[in-house]
């Protein structure tokens, strides 16, 4: 009886900090499923190769999906967009099985991750990726065979989220412009 007791007092202890410190009890991410469509595109989630991202606000219990890792970083830069973010995930390339299914469940938090921007990957609509990392030595070993360099989430330029290379491909290229045939799809 005693346990419970101390158990209840415990609990809500813990309870009446969660209004004090939101930003410190995050939500868990959310596995990717065949559900996920992108915010952006509209369009299942999983038909996109490279990383991916979801985002959580404050009074919503489903993430918003997004079918690249730089398009998530984007949301949080749109003057339109939502500002009441509980929790930012993105793909955790340090985990991934292969650029073509980064993965359902190995998200990272895109605040602690290492992004290479300005690599020859190319993201789920086949514009440049800011390609995250939970590891900050995979991160330079991947710039170091692709190209581009390793910067934090708050170092990641306004202009390469939001700049040239964010057009999606029906507005300034064919549909068929994912591969360039330069080997940028990577396995």
């Amino acid at each position: 009886m005693r346990l419970a007791i101390a158990t209840v007092i415990a609990l809500s202890f813990l309870l009446a900090g969660c209004g004090k410190e939101e930003s410190a009890a995050a939500p868990p991410p959310s596995a990717l499923t065949a559900e996920a469509m992108g915010r952006y595109c509209g369009m299942n989630v999983l038909e996109h190769p490279g990383p991916k991202g979801q985002i959580m606000l404050q009074q919503v219990l489903e993430p918003i999906w997004f079918s690249s890792a730089r398009d998530a970083i984007a949301f949080t830069m749109l003057p339109e967009e939502p500002k009441d973010i509980a929790a930012i995930y993105v793909s955790d390339m340090s985990k991934a099985p292969n650029w073509d299914h980064p993965g359902a469940e190995n998200w990272v938090d895109a605040r602690k991750a290492f992004f290479v921007i300005g690599s020859s990957a190319r993201g789920g609509m086949g514009v440049e990726e800011a390609v995250p990392f939970s590891a900050e030595n995979d991160a330079r070993t991947f710039a170091w065979k692709n190209g581009g360099r390793v910067v934090g989430f708050s170092d990641v330029p306004k202009e390469y989220i939001l700049g040239a290379g964010t057009e999606p491909p029906s507005a300034g290229s064919s549909e068929t412009s994912d591969d360039d045939g330069e080997g940028h799809h990577h396995g």
